[in-house]
């Protein structure tokens, strides 16, 4: 049986507001995890490559779970599981989020792994900037990210989108911002469809999740073992197994959990 450590990036591994980002202490404890015969990866909302400018050459994740499930890779991006949004309901959730300005709310489209936004970024990866769905890229969209100023105000989008367009997507609160994936994707599908991929190759594995956020309690309730901090929301805290300081004390935690 193998062990498999599925963790959320922003804010529970790599901390964008932080001086230290991507801390070193985190970085050790991964690759300890990794030489110690267990696999390591992400299960977030971000774009393959919203990862890669950040994580190159510092971290090589054994496989991928981005846009909240919808695009599945292993760890040399081979496609593992692949959905996607229909082009004209992205349109439409574009034009209900920015009405009339289509910068008031910061709004990024996932294809094809590639980001796609409406204005020109400070970012040092790979983006398009586009008009609309008309002179986007070719693919599938695998979800769509809306910022936010408050939690509140991301709280009341998520719940509008998703009795509108409940019928084609999902929409989640991640602490400000609002991932939006094709209908029946999350982060628990997402690793659920991962132990389906492991199954060939190992007999069994025990999966362990760690997130920080209300968009990762699909992840933490499909985990064997999961783990959050103490400055999760409460029903995240009560969705997981252990509450622990940082992610280095999760992958101590797992590497002498018994299997």
């Amino acid at each position: 049986m193998k062990k498999v450590f599925a963790s959320d990036f922003d804010g529970t591994l790599y901390f964008y507001k932080a001086e230290v980002k991507l801390p070193p202490e985190n970085v050790e404890k991964v690759k300890e995890y990794q030489a110690a015969g267990g696999l390591f990866g992400l299960c977030t909302g971000r774009q393959v490559g919203g990862l890669t400018p950040f994580i190159g050459g510092i971290i090589k994740p054994d496989f991928y779970i981005t846009s909240t499930g919808a695009n599945i890779v292993d760890g040399d991006f081979n496609g593992i599981f692949r959905r996607g949004i229909d082009r004209d309901v992205v349109d439409q959730i574009c034009k209900f989020v920015n009405p009339t300005d289509p910068n008031e709310h910061r709004i990024s489209i996932d294809i094809e792994g590639v980001i796609h936004v409406f204005a020109e970024m400070d970012y040092p990866g790979e983006y398009h900037v586009i008009t609309g769905m008309k002179d986007a890229t070719p693919g599938l969209v695998h979800q769509l990210g809306v910022h936010n100023e408050t939690e509140e105000e991301a709280a009341a989008l998520a719940d509008e989108i998703n009795k509108r367009f409940g019928e084609y997507v999902n929409a989640f609160r991640n602490v400000v911002e609002v991932d939006i994936a094709p209908k029946g994707c999350t982060k628990g599908k997402g690793v659920e469809r991962l132990r389906q991929y492991y199954a060939d190759k190992y007999d069994g594995i025990k999966l362990y999740g760690i997130g920080d956020s209300i968009n990762d309690m699909p992840l933490l309730l499909a985990s064997d073992v999961s783990y959050t901090f103490p400055y999760a929301p409460a029903e995240v805290q009560e969705a997981a197994t252990y509450v622990v300081p940082t992610i280095v004390d999760a992958l101590e935690h797992s590497m002498k959990d018994e299997i």
